[in-house]
């Protein structure tokens, strides 16, 4: 029987529908099979597959706490069964806390299924982003805003969905609100939170001056969210620096809040005044422009342990400390400019800071010193973040001033409560002020230090050539040795070693006290010298028993409108209106020089003024009358008991005048004590001896010679020499080889001889 075509078909239509429902089953049967692979291989590590609206996502939760997600767009496509390609993929590490939301994304993955990586093929980027608000919840959720997160670009980064652990050995570049960068490979530790940056680590910090740091090795980590650098270097467009460890903290948002570095910290600036400075440790504190977060500029640098400066230039200058802060502010005036909008405006040093200036001279300044500053804390405040403006100390400071030269062996030192130094247009040191107790100090080997106090200094300073002068006011004291000194007001000039008191100036030199209304004293030879209204006292006289004028143990008085006192001999030169005396004994004159010592006085005369010396003749009687002594010049040594007179001598007695080129007088010694006191009663002639063109004028008689030799014992006068003569007005003219008279009668002993007879020439009344 002929087949039915139409059953036929029927059968085949039947068996393409069988075929079709079997193939499609068997698909199906596939699929299902995939999809419980799919299911069944995160469970068996722990993880949770689900399909998502971009495709699927693998997530790992402990503790009801999500750990990490891995999404991607397109399902996967196992290769051999020991893995697959993922695209578009997403990776979210959230922290076991939930504290994090640090993201891995690129576009193309491969996940291992035997090791539980993906890994990413070409370009990966990292986002590592702090989410506090995540510890509030229940399970991880998504930040309400993510702010400026650690931003990280690589290749062939390698993800374990086991660990939540990344790595790469490629170059990475990274970005953070203030700097970016790049190292040789990293790693990423989920549960630490931890970054490494292996390698070759190169950063640069943004803000008003662009800073590059480099280091062989760094990390990232979270808690504290901290960046770490091994021996890190930077370099900006001024300055470098060394470290053997640099940390940056930083703030929740990344942005830089301060830098520290610790080891061999080592920072060179290359401006036009060089100079280094070395410490243990340094901290830089960071702050945020207002109204731009993402740039944030240098607010402080605190330099800690063994801090040392090294400045180089035309003032060298060294400095130590424990501990050093640099303070920076905004610059209105130099805003515009990218480069200077902070500039340093403070430096506080404290714990035993010392400062040592060399000082080089300039063209025909006196020799250069130097000088150290020391004290407990210093501020320095700078001008333009370039120069010094003023500095100021707490604690006691001191000031060493030295000769640049060694040879000179001598040194001054200052001291004060409080030093307060200020700096020229150049930051050259031009002044210190230092209160209270303020003291000056010269020290010289093998002699007794010099010294001087009051209640304030300032000290002015010379560029290359150190200190010009100090004045010193309010209860100013000197002591140089056994000499003392007292002023209102000190000033020492270091170029002299003159040191000059004014007001009320006072000095006590041994047993001498002189006061006048200014005195100079030479720190280096010991010389004094006063200057108005000058007036010298000096007591604690022994008594001289074989002395005469200068004998007793009275004080002696000079007055003069200057005076110059030296300590070897100590002889002092008084000179204007001077005048000496001791009991009823007076020397007036413009000079007189004398030695306390010796009690030897020198006296001269002026085209005005002449040698005045009041003396003591002592009649038989007892009484005494003075004798006034005029001349040019006098010269008198007490141990001799003599008073040589020279030049125009007028010696004018109570009923005689003698006048001569020379005089000569010589005086009885004092002799008797009573206890440790001589007698204080007036110096007495004992013998006149007057030189050439003498004259001798009593109320009625003249006579002349060319010597008179008065004796005080027997009262009288004999003129030699000439021939001598006497004018009498009763008498007449006498001549004679010698003239003897007698100060208290009529008496003429006249002597001849024969080659020159006795002439008497007898006026006759007519």
């Amino acid at each position: 029987m002929p087949p039915q075509f139409s059953r036929l078909r029927r059968w085949f239509a039947l068996a393409a529908i069988f075929s079709i429902l079997v193939v499609g089953g068997m698909y199906l049967y596939a699929r299902h099979k995939v999809q419980n692979a799919l299911k069944q291989i995160p469970e068996k590590i722990g993880l949770e597959f689900q399909q998502t609206a971009k495709g699927f996502s693998v997530s790992k939760s402990e503790q009801g706490r999500t750990l990490f997600r891995v999404e991607a767009s397109k399902e996967l496509q196992y290769k051999g069964g020991r893995g697959a390609e993922l695209s578009d993929v997403e990776i979210t590490l959230y922290g076991r806390d939930s504290s994090r939301f640090d993201q891995i994304y690129g576009k193309n993955f491969e996940y291992n299924q035997q090791s539980g990586d993906v890994i990413g093929k070409g370009e990966v980027e990292m986002d590592l982003q702090s989410n506090p608000e995540g510890v509030q919840g229940v399970d991880q959720a998504s930040p309400k805003e993510l702010k400026n997160p650690i931003h990280l670009k690589t290749t062939n980064l390698i993800f374990n969905q086991t660990s939540g652990d990344a790595h790469t050995t490629e170059r990475v570049d990274f970005r953070v609100p203030q700097a970016s960068g790049s190292a040789m490979g990293v790693t990423y530790n989920a549960k630490t939170n931890l970054l490494t940056m292996l390698s070759q680590v190169n950063i640069v910090l943004s803000g008003a001056t662009p800073v590059t740091v480099t280091a062989v090795h760094g990390t990232i980590t979270k808690d504290p969210r901290i960046v770490v650098l091994d021996h890190a270097h930077l370099v900006d467009r001024l300055q470098q620096a060394d470290a053997d460890e640099a940390t940056l903290f930083l703030k929740p948002d990344n942005t830089v809040d301060h830098i520290l570095a610790r080891g061999n910290i080592l920072v060179e600036s290359k401006g036009g005044q060089p100079a280094r400075v070395q410490s243990t440790q340094l901290e830089l504190l960071m702050s945020t422009q207002p109204g731009d977060s993402q740039r944030s500029t240098l607010r402080t640098a605190i330099f800690t342990g063994d801090v040392r400066l090294d400045m180089e230039g035309a003032q060298p200058m060294q400095g130590t400390a424990g501990r050093a802060v640099l303070d920076f502010a905004g610059n209105k005036t130099l805003a515009k400019n990218a480069d200077r909008k902070t500039v340093l405006k403070k430096i506080h040093a404290e714990e035993n800071v010392k400062l040592l200036q060399h000082q080089k001279p300039s063209s025909g300044s006196a020799t250069p010193q130097d000088f150290e500053l020391t004290a407990p804390v210093v501020d320095f405040y700078l001008t333009d973040g370039r120069h010094f403006e003023r500095a100021e100390t707490f604690g006691p400071p001191q000031m060493v001033i030295r000769p640049t030269a060694p040879s000179t062996g001598q040194q001054t030192t200052i001291s004060a409560g409080k030093f307060e130094a200020h700096f020229d247009d150049l930051g050259q040191l031009a002044s210190v002020h230092g209160a209270p107790a303020a003291r000056i100090v010269n020290s010289t080997p093998g002699q007794p230090e010099r010294v001087s106090t009051s209640n304030t200094l300032d000290a002015a300073f010379i560029p290359g050539s150190g200190v010009q002068t100090i004045v010193q006011q309010g209860n100013v004291a000197y002591a140089d040795g056994e000499r003392r000194a007292w002023g209102d007001r000190g000033r020492y000039t270091p170029a002299d070693q003159i040191l000059t008191l004014t007001g009320l100036a006072r000095v006590i030199d041994k047993s001498m006290t002189t006061t006048a209304h200014a005195m100079r004293m030479n720190r280096a030879t010991g010389d004094a010298y006063a200057d108005v209204d000058v007036k010298s006292t000096y007591s604690d006289l022994k008594p001289q028993p074989n002395g005469a004028l200068l004998a007793s143990s009275s004080p002696i008085h000079v007055t003069a409108r200057s005076m110059t006192a030296h300590r070897t001999p100590a002889g002092a030169l008084y000179t204007g209106d001077a005048r000496l005396w001791q009991d009823d004994n007076l020397v007036e004159a413009p000079s007189i020089e004398f030695d306390r010592d010796r009690r030897y006085v020198t006296a001269h005369s002026s085209a005005t003024q002449k040698v005045s010396t009041v003396l003591v003749q002592t009649e038989k009687s007892g009484k005494t009358t003075p004798v006034l002594v005029t001349s040019d010049d006098l010269n008198y040594a007490d141990n001799d008991r003599k008073a040589h007179f020279e030049g125009n001598v007028v010696a004018q007695g109570a009923d005689a005048t003698i006048t001569a080129a020379r005089m000569d007088v010589f005086l009885e010694a004092r002799g008797q004590t009573v206890g440790n006191q001589s007698l204080a009663s007036p110096a007495k002639i004992e013998r006149i001896v007057a030189q050439e063109n003498v004259v001798i004028t009593q109320p009625d008689r003249r006579g002349t010679g060319n010597q008179l030799v008065y004796t005080a014992a027997d009262d009288k006068f004999v003129l030699t020499g000439g021939p001598p003569c006497i004018f009498d007005a009763e008498h007449g003219k006498i001549t004679g080889v010698s003239l003897t008279l007698f100060r208290h009668d009529d008496r003429v002993l006249v002597e001849g001889s024969n080659q020159s007879p006795t002439v008497t020439n007898t006026r006759v009344a007519r």
